[in-house]
């Protein structure tokens, strides 16, 4: 039996098909989310990827930003519960998943069953978020990729003290202009990130094991410099930003099942 689990986020589209609840047949990521063909492309390419058709697809469950406004799924289901799905399917043991996607933060609490019990949600402040990444990353004229890089080599990271967008872009252009290593700056802009989902990840309480999806959990400055906030191992899957898709594809079986 094969389930269909699609993400529809703010800037990118991802889904999965499982077979039997269990195995990963195929995946795939489109940069374009909600209000555009990125859902449809992903869905085209990750059954060319399966070497399936529509017809084979038992169930389809969607989640993420733009799930309301997709109408070719059977159900849809919240991305809170599907990254708690996923990151179980994953990782059994972790308690706190914390999620940085393109356009919103949000850290959750897991009880021993890997149920959610408790979460927290930033999605009025692109500070914190994908998006202050990207935006800095064009300010810098670097790709999104190249960010971990830098902060690696960073031997004196500068403080980004704004923690509104707007402003922390003139902050980083004039540090630049100041003749401010590129990769100081960079650790730097990562630390802020980190900065900003801790304070929100304090609020809940942090239970071990801790886990990071999204996106941005593929950001190693990131995490190394939220390791550091919060004192403790951070954990990912190279698959971190499919953890949305394959609880959708989990929920999917369990709905059938």
């Amino acid at each position: 039996m094969y389930t269909l689990g699609i993400d529809i986020g703010s800037t990118t589209s991802k889904c999965i098909i499982l077979k039997d609840g269990k195995d990963t047949i195929a995946s795939s990521i489109v940069i374009a989310g909600t209000g555009t063909d990125g859902p449809n492309r992903a869905r085209e390419e990750v059954l060319r990827n399966a070497g399936l058709i529509e017809k084979d697809l038992r169930y389809v469950i969607v989640t993420g930003y733009g799930r309301s406004t997709y109408t070719k799924a059977d159900n849809e289901i919240s991305e809170l519960s599907c990254h708690a799905l996923g990151v179980k399917h994953i990782f059994p043991d972790v308690r706190t998943i914390i999620d940085i996607g393109g356009q919103d933060a949000k850290v959750l609490s897991l009880n021993e069953k890997g149920r959610m019990v408790n979460f927290l949600m930033n999605d009025k402040c692109a500070a914190g978020t994908g998006r202050f990444l990207d935006v800095m990353a064009g300010i810098l004229q670097l790709n999104i990729n190249e960010l971990e890089i830098k902060a690696a080599e960073a031997t004196n990271p500068v403080k980004i003290s704004n923690t509104c967008t707007v402003f922390a872009e003139s902050e980083v252009i004039s540090q630049l202009a100041a003749g401010v290593e590129l990769s100081d700056l960079v650790a730097g802009i990562c630390s802020s990130v980190a900065s900003r989902v801790a304070s929100l990840a304090k609020r809940i309480g942090i239970k071990e094991k801790v886990c990071m999806s999204g996106g941005v959990a593929r950001n190693g400055g990131v995490r190394n410099a939220l390791s550091k906030e919060l004192g403790v191992e951070i954990i990912y899957s190279p698959s971190a930003q499919l953890m949305g898709a394959l609880g959708a594809a989990l929920a999917a079986y369990n709905k059938v099942k």
